[in-house]
């Protein structure tokens, strides 16, 4: 990396005793890049073998890549910690303005330490790091928290606010971080650790320059990579109607899940669409820094208050395609406003909404089952379409009080653990499922993805190019996936939206890294792809995470995918090429 590159900075906070310090570390981006690559070799560092996940000693690391604020669409976050809703590996990314911010305020990276003794937000402006008391915040949803913060920070520079709702400080082992309201650190728990460490927000703030090695050259590549992502009709369709686009297309081809996966397919999916929703209620679109494509819809919901029936009030809610899916079909919604009112609801808990889905469509067919009673749910009787007892039910699993909630609150494989059914708790890894039951594929790749993730290797995209089209050994699949994952490692480590791995394709990446003072060659840099993956694989083995004992819900089997239905057998020869593999290579 270049010398005089601020990237190299690495900012330590301990939030026990409120001081910090700052380490250059160009040893470790000269190795692993940035982003997700610097930031697992953080946490091995910082977090203790088997630390509580919900203890002081658990680190956040948050990463930038050396792409960040010098060009379009490598604007994302990515943070790192143990998580408390799977127990060990916690990686999330956010956009917003959080990776700029980041990167201008003069650091690669920021490791927060310890736990505070009272709730606290932070403010980080350049070399200065400020701790407030946020005692007055706390119980605050996320929107209210940052109005205020906005209302008493100063200074300038380009800015991110990245908070906490009451799911996070109540400890719901699948709280997200908000950030700049419509973005999200949304899987796997980061409020959770928040939370725990009575950290209700932090503000960043910087107005660095960041140098690159010949400004002509970099001038050249940055017009290229912009033009490929105004010109491209993938990037269009992110524009115009955004990842909801999806729904129509997921639903024919018969991979759209629905009433907790009984079905594939939603008989009403045409008023929950992409179209639907961009017709009926599109209010705004937003970017994230540094992005010419724009592809978070906001939708406005216009409501009359109760007892002003003449006078109306405007909320603005973020949708995309995963909470379409969980809060709608996977409830069996199809009014567009109630789908918006429960989205609302979650927002401004703080949970992620596609574990609250899941969650809620189990807890529905439990009911309907006669696992649990109305005594459990506290009067709520779930109901297939009807998004009313499913917005009190998400501000029942926030405050947890009783002990079906709280089991809730802790997840779907946990609460079928607990309760039963859970042939159709919808987890992989312990995360619940993305939208997708296109095949075996996408099942595969959440079972074995670092995150446990859709984003981890696309394995729903291989079942609908590769398996829908030919046959397809387990092997074959699970190889598949394995080199797309690699390849996203050094995605997350520059940091580029995945949105934009089709610009982002190896050759444009190591003509970009010259200019940025890494002279890698591709065959190096898929080295550090693969290095990066077998981090993230041994910390999550350290932790207890094991190939051999992942649970498969039953559920996957019984209901038809576009491909045809596949069995257990499939699955687990997929796994064990995984595991042989990376025994083979010493992550074990």
């Amino acid at each position: 990396m270049l010398k005089d590159d601020p990237l190299a900075n690495i900012l330590y906070i301990d939030l026990s005793n409120r001081t910090f310090m700052t380490k250059k570390r160009p040893e470790l981006f000269d190795r692993y890049i940035g982003g997700a690559g610097v930031a697992i070799q953080l946490l091995h560092e910082e977090c203790p073998t088997g630390c509580d996940p919900i203890g002081p000693e658990n680190p956040i690391i948050f990463a930038v890549g050396p792409l960040t604020s010098l060009f379009p669409l490598a604007s994302k976050t990515v943070a790192m910690f143990k998580s408390p809703h799977t127990g060990n590996l916690g990686e999330s990314h956010c956009g917003g303005r959080s990776a700029v911010a980041i990167r201008m305020a003069g650091y690669g990276a920021i490791v927060l330490k310890g736990a505070s003794d009272i709730p606290i937000y932070l403010s980080i402006h350049g070399n200065k790091v400020y701790f407030h008391d946020a005692s007055s915040l706390w119980g605050m949803g996320s929107s209210a928290t940052g109005r205020i913060i906005r209302e008493n920070e100063t200074g300038g520079g380009l800015r991110t606010i990245m908070r906490i709702g009451k799911a996070g400080e109540n400890l719901v082992s699948y709280a997200s971080v908000t950030t700049e309201t419509y973005r999200h650190f949304g899987r796997l728990g980061l409020g959770a650790v928040f939370g725990s460490k009575k950290l209700k927000a932090i503000a960043i703030s910087g107005k660095l320059s960041v140098p690159v090695a010949d400004t002509k050259l970099y001038r050249k590549m940055y017009e290229e990579i912009y033009q490929k992502a105004v010109e491209s009709p993938v990037m269009k369709k992110y524009h115009d109607l955004g990842t909801a686009e999806n729904i129509i297309a997921l639903n024919k081809f018969g991979g759209f899940p629905t009433r907790n996966l009984k079905e594939a397919t939603f008989e009403k999916a045409d008023a929950i669409s992409g179209e639907a929703f961009a017709a009926g209620y599109l209010g705004r679109r937003l970017a994230c820094s540094h992005c010419p494509v724009g592809c978070i819809h906001i939708a406005a919901l216009r409501e009359p208050y109760e007892d002003e029936p003449y006078y109306y009030k405007t909320s603005m809610i973020s949708y995309d395609y995963e909470p379409i899916y969980s809060l709608g079909s996977m409830l069996g919604i199809s009014d567009p406003e109630g789908i918006l009112k429960l989205m609302d609801s979650v927002e401004t808990a703080g949970m992620d909404a596609m574990s609250t889905g899941v969650v809620l469509a189990w807890a529905t067919e439990a009911q309907e089952q006669g696992l649990i009673s109305e005594k459990e749910t506290m009067g709520i009787k779930f109901s297939w379409g009807d998004p009313a007892p499913y917005i009190n039910a998400s501000r029942l699993i926030t405050e947890q009080p009783n002990e079906f909630y709280t089991a809730l609150a802790k997840g779907v494989d946990y609460a079928g653990s607990i309760y039963g059914n859970r042939d159709s708790a919808l987890a992989f890894g312990k995360n619940e499922m993305a939208g997708y039951h296109t095949g075996p594929g996408t099942h595969v790749g959440s079972l074995i993805g670092l995150r446990h993730s859709h984003l981890d290797n696309a394995g729903y995209s291989i079942d609908q190019k590769v398996l829908a089209q030919k046959q397809t050994s387990p092997e074959e699949l699970a190889d598949m996936l394995l080199e797309e994952e690699r390849w996203r490692q050094i995605l997350s480590s520059l940091v580029v939206c995945f949105f934009a791995r089709g610009i982002y394709a190896p050759d444009i990446v190591s003509k970009l890294l010259p200019l940025l003072g890494f002279e890698l060659k591709l065959e190096d840099i898929n080295r550090i792809g693969t290095e990066i993956y077998r981090e993230k694989y041994r910390f999550k083995t350290r932790e207890g995470f094991s190939l051999d004992e992942l649970r498969i819900p039953k559920r996957i089997f019984e209901t038809s995918s576009p491909v045809g239905k596949f069995d257990e057998s499939y699955i687990r020869r997929a796994i064990d090429r995984v595991k042989k593999i990376m025994e083979k290579q010493g992550a074990d």
